[in-house]
Parts: structure tokens; C-alpha cells; sequence
């Protein structure tokens, strides 16, 4: 069975940094890209950005780009978003992204998502 468990979000002022983290199991999760979406209310789910499976030639979305920084630990089958700099702008639920498994597990996966709130 196929989980992506979320974990990290919460309440901090701008500024401030946060890490989330997506715990991966079910699937050889070091052989597939991953990614980080975001939903602000009122808003359309927004890709954050995108890893590859060995870690390297990340991509960002524009919005993020300098402040956010994806990577993984294939060896704990986690991924993570460390967050820095953060902004109103930057409040929503987060959610790690798991694509197309192949004929067997299929897919795409979502998490469940982890509030993140960024206010003074």
C-alpha cells in the first residue's frame, strides 16, 4: 500500500523557516522523481517543485526560488521542503506528490497535506 505521510507544517511568523518532510513507503521510492505542491485558500493546488530520483537538477517554481530548497534521504525514503524566508504569501496546505508507479501500483499518489500558516 502506498503512503505519503506529510509532517512539520505549523504557525510561524515572516521570516521565519520552516522543514517539512514527506515519509514515503510502498514503492522503491528511490526510483521515482517526487514533488511538492501547494494550495492556498481560495486557490488552485500550485506545483512547488520537483526532484528527481537521484537528488540533483531540482526545479522551483518562480515564487520560491532562492528561499525553498527540496531534497531527499533515499536511504529513510523521506523527502523534505526546508523553507526559509517565509512569507504571507507562503501559507497553505502542503502536499508531497508521488507520479505514475507503473501497472502495478499505478498512481499518482497525494498526502494528506500539512497546514503551514505564515503570520505576525
Amino acid at each position: 500500500q502506498v503512503q505519503l505521510v506529510e509532517s512539520g507544517g505549523g504557525l510561524v511568523q515572516p521570516g521565519e523557516s520552516l522543514r517539512l518532510s514527506c515519509a514515503a513507503s510502498g514503492f522503491p521510492f528511490s526510483n521515482y522523481p517526487m514533488r511538492w505542491y501547494r494550495q492556498a485558500p481560495g486557490k488552485e493546488r500550485e506545483l512547488v517543485g520537483v526532484i528527481p530520483s537521484g537528488g540533483t537538477d531540482i526545479t522551483y517554481a518562480d515564487s520560491v526560488k532562492g528561499r525553498f530548497t527540496i531534497y531527499r534521504d533515499n536511504a529513510k525514503n523521506t523527502m523534505y521542503l526546508q523553507m526559509n524566508s517565509l512569507k504571507s504569501e507562503d501559507t497553505g496546505v502542503y502536499y508531497c506528490y508521488a507520479p505514475f508507479l507503473g501497472r502495478l501500483l499505478r498512481g499518482p499518489y497525494w498526502g494528506q497535506g500539512t497546514q503551514v500558516t505564515v503570520s505576525s
